[in-house]
C-alpha cells in the first residue's frame, strides 16, 4: 500500500527539496531570457501595428518582458490626477512598450535588418545580416 504513494510526499514531514529555477528562466513555456539583440540608443523601425514603417530611437529595453520603449512611437493617452508635481493633471501622451518581434534595427542604408552575433578578436559584436557591417554599441 505504501509503495503506491507519491515519492515526493512523506507522511508527517515536509516535501522533498526541489531544484530552484535558474535566475535566467521565467516560469512559463519557452521561458529562457535571451540576450537582447536590440540595445538602448539603437535606431529601429516598426514592422507591424499602428506605427508600421515609422522609425525611432530606443529609450529603454525590458529584457524580461521582451519589449522596448521607442521614442515618439506607440503613443498612448494616460489620464492623470492633479498632484504636487503636476498641479494641472489631465490627459497626457506617453510612449508604450513594443514587443521585440515588432521592431527591427535600421542598417546604414536605412533598411530594416536582422541582427547576428560574431566574435571579432576577443569581443562578441552585433552585425547587420543584410550588409554584414558591425553595429556599434
Amino acid at each position: 500500500m505504501r509503495a503506491d504513494r507519491h515519492a515526493d510526499l512523506r507522511a508527517c514531514s515536509p516535501r522533498t527539496a526541489r531544484q530552484e529555477p535558474h535566475e535566467d528562466h521565467l516560469a512559463r513555456p519557452r521561458g529562457a531570457v535571451m540576450a537582447s539583440k536590440i540595445k538602448k540608443g539603437d535606431r529601429v523601425v516598426v514592422l507591424t501595428g499602428k506605427d508600421k514603417g515609422r522609425e525611432g530611437s530606443v529609450l529603454k529595453v525590458f529584457p524580461k518582458e521582451q519589449r522596448v520603449l521607442v521614442e515618439g512611437l506607440n503613443m498612448v493617452q494616460r489620464h492623470t490626477r492633479p498632484s504636487q508635481l503636476d498641479p494641472q493633471g489631465g490627459i497626457k501622451n506617453k510612449e508604450a512598450p513594443l514587443h521585440l518581434s515588432n521592431v527591427a534595427i535600421v542598417d546604414s542604408k536605412g533598411k530594416p535588418t536582422r541582427v547576428g552575433f560574431r566574435v571579432e578578436g576577443d569581443k562578441k559584436v552585433r552585425f547587420a545580416k543584410t550588409t554584414g557591417e558591425v553595429i556599434n554599441g
